[in-house]
């Protein structure tokens, strides 16, 4: 991936590696949402060619729809961009894992990643099932080590304190995805507040994600704006804020952060001065039902569907 863009969406870096990301971040999963194969291909290409470089996916997402239709989107592009996609093991060994990755592969069309994660630490388990002989962790030092994945990190949507269990394993991360938004900033157990500032001293590059709290039920609900809470999320200490993005309507949305770019320091500044307000608003709204989405992960949806797809075809 090249490390600058000419349109005029941001780059930060990727942790502490040489690596630069765009700050806005293409979420995989609802790519799978758009009507058909040919509109998610345009969709891709069209957020390629208006300058968002990283591309996160999942093995299970829609059965594998999303890494097809994604891609099918980068066939020409591939080396415009920084790409990731995950695993999902969920406590079993490294040779499922490496089934998982090829399949990855196969279906991105592409023979290496530029980023590789175990996806959904959830549990408090998960740590030492990672971390165990022939664990996942295993199949990221491989896949590492055979030129198939050029970092490697994991992901989590619901605890913090396995969060910190992941890191105290001792695995040389690279990366690490969580829920970053306001509404996180007010529950007892933040990712934001207990995780972040963990991972920036430690020089791991942070994945912001949920910027709009799932399917953006705040939003609908009127307790925040959009264009809030991406601003929100693109101001912490992150290297990239991943974003769903399931139409040109939506794509053209996020655009609107392409204009606010160009003020590059004012983006922070803005956000950070808006925080005084913005934050009680989100901590009374805490107590709705629909904020739990914030981390947007039913672990028990997803365990069944892993189950049911280990044929891997």
């Amino acid at each position: 991936m090249q490390g600058s863009s000419s349109a005029s969406i941001p780059f930060r870096q990727f942790g502490s590696t040489d690596a630069k990301v765009s700050i806005l971040g293409f979420g995989g999963h609802h790519l799978g949402d758009a009507p058909d194969e040919k509109t998610a291909v345009r969709i891709v290409q069209e957020a390629v060619d208006n300058g968002i470089t990283f591309y996160d996916n999942c093995w299970e997402y829609r059965r594998g729809k999303t890494e097809l239709w994604m891609g099918a989107g980068l066939k020409g592009r591939r080396d415009k961009v920084f790409l990731m996609t995950k695993t999902c093991p969920h406590g079993r060994d490294a040779s499922l894992a490496l089934q998982m990755l090829e399949e990855s592969l196969r279906r991105l069309q592409t023979d290496h990643l530029d980023l590789w994660q175990v996806h959904g630490m959830a549990f408090e388990n998960d740590p030492e099932l990672f971390i165990r002989p022939n664990g996942a962790a295993e199949a990221l030092v491989k896949a590492k080590k055979d030129g198939k994945a050029r970092f490697v990190g994991f992901t989590g949507h619901q605890n913090p304190l396995v969060h910190l269990g992941m890191l105290n394993t001792g695995f040389p991360f690279d990366s690490v995805q969580m829920p970053l938004n306001p509404f996180d900033y007010g529950f007892t157990r933040s990712f934001e507040r207990q995780v972040l500032p963990e991972l920036n001293r430690r020089g791991i590059a942070v994945l912001g994600m949920k910027p709009l709290s799932g399917h953006g039920e705040p939003i609908k609900a009127g307790v925040i704006a959009a264009e809030e809470a991406l601003r929100y999320a693109m101001s912490l200490p992150v290297a990239t804020a991943i974003t769903g993005i399931d139409s040109m309507d939506v794509l053209h949305c996020r655009n609107f952060f392409k204009n606010t770019a160009m003020m590059g320091g004012l983006l922070f500044i803005a956000a950070t001065q808006s925080q005084p307000t913005l934050l009680p608003r989100t901590a009374r709204s805490n107590g709705r039902g629909w904020t739990i989405k914030r981390r947007g992960f039913s672990r028990f949806r997803t365990c069944v569907l892993i189950s049911n797809a280990y044929r891997l075809d």
